[in-house]
């Protein structure tokens, strides 16, 4: 007789004898699809067959489908200026880390406080400055302003997206420093 805690470790149909629980993990395939091609560092070890399939028989090194496909791409980058755009562009980025999210993240933040930062100061200076400027000329000055955090975020993230990491945080830090919302710190929010 089952004790009373096995019970509560079993669900019906544990010992149904058509349940295999020890079915061997497939094996990751090791070769690419058929119409496949590997380009970057090490594709030349690379075989394109199916996956389950072996190789052709005349798999030797310097002969078969692969040599033939790595000459025929060889003569093409080299005879022709139709080079294939995968062969051309560079290898993928990596995808960022954790601690790269939770900096654009906080930096996208601050950005935003930054473009709020210039809306209130410069809403608080609006009068003052209306009595030197003209008025459109300083509404059109304060929507520059207040965009310029957006304009500088936006324009970083696009133009270093296949760049480092390091280099995109820099710039980002230096664009919130240059940026600071003056009218915001020296009046403040009372007037």
């Amino acid at each position: 007789m089952a004790r009373l805690d096995d019970d509560a470790l079993s669900w019906g149909g544990d010992d149904d004898p058509t349940l295999d629980v020890g079915v061997p993990a497939t094996p990751p395939p090791t070769g690419l699809p058929k119409g496949y091609t590997a380009v970057g560092r090490g594709s030349e070890a690379t075989v394109s067959t199916p996956a389950g399939a072996t190789p052709d028989a005349d798999a030797t090194p310097g002969t078969g489908a692969a040599s033939e496909r790595a000459a025929s791409a060889g003569a093409t980058a080299a005879g022709s200026p139709a080079v294939s755009a995968a062969a051309a562009s560079p290898t993928a980025a990596a995808p960022a880390g954790n601690a790269t999210l939770v900096s654009l993240g906080v930096l996208g933040g601050i950005y935003l406080l930054l473009a709020v930062g210039w809306f209130i100061g410069g809403s608080r200076l609006q009068f003052v400055a209306q009595l030197f400027l003209d008025s459109t000329g300083y509404v059109v000055t304060w929507g520059l302003a207040v965009l310029a955090p957006v304009i500088w975020f936006g324009t970083v993230f696009f133009l270093t997206r296949g760049g480092r990491t390091w280099v995109r945080m820099l710039l980002l830090i230096v664009g919130a420093i240059v940026l600071l919302p003056w009218p915001f710190l020296l009046v403040g929010v009372g007037a």
